[in-house]
């Protein structure tokens, strides 16, 4: 399993259930990765798509309640799926035997099993903003990750700079 993430300088993700910086290539990234796998995602991320589940992936949605029905997952394109589990764990139990898994988010998805990825792929936006309220964990002051690659950098339509990085899980 891999993690994909879009953090400001200071690590932040998100404030009040949304991205910090609009990132046309960020997203273009994000669709290229993820088409045709699986995405582990919160509830919460997953109510934040204003399409409903991710076309062309399988989404798995976590959440802790176990009646919660999931808002315009019917009539879903060829090549998607959407299901709940109620814990990390049985997300990882349920996706154990696909080929490719993600991890999108949010925070207290990530903080729950970052460390059951191999890769992450950061998109770094040179700003910080007011008051955010989801963080990533700053992989650069981890013993834990090492910054493999850095790939090209760009510009938002706002101004804003920005670079792909990829980190690595160290072995120990």
């Amino acid at each position: 399993m891999d993690a994909i993430v879009s953090v400001t300088k200071d690590w932040a993700i998100g404030k009040d259930g949304q991205l910090l910086v609009r990132n046309k290539e960020d997203m273009h990234r994000f669709v290229e990765l993820t088409r045709g796998c699986t995405c582990i995602m919160g509830r919460k991320t997953y109510e934040s798509f204003p399409g409903g589940p991710l076309k062309g992936r399988r989404n798995v949605i976590i959440t802790r309640n176990a009646s919660y029905v999931l808002p315009n997952s019917d009539d879903l394109p060829e090549g998607t799926t959407a299901e709940t589990v109620c814990s990390p764990t049985a997300a990882i139990e349920l996706t154990k035997d696909d080929e490719k898994v993600w991890l999108i988010g949010g925070d207290s998805i990530y903080r729950a099993l970052l460390n059951q990825c191999q890769e992450v792929y950061v998109t770094m936006n040179d700003t910080v903003t007011e008051a955010p309220d989801a963080f990533f964990q700053n992989l650069d002051e981890s013993d834990d990750w090492t910054l493999a690659e850095r790939q090209g950098a760009g510009t938002t339509k706002a101004g804003i700079p920005f670079e792909f990085l990829r980190y690595e899980m160290v072995v120990r």
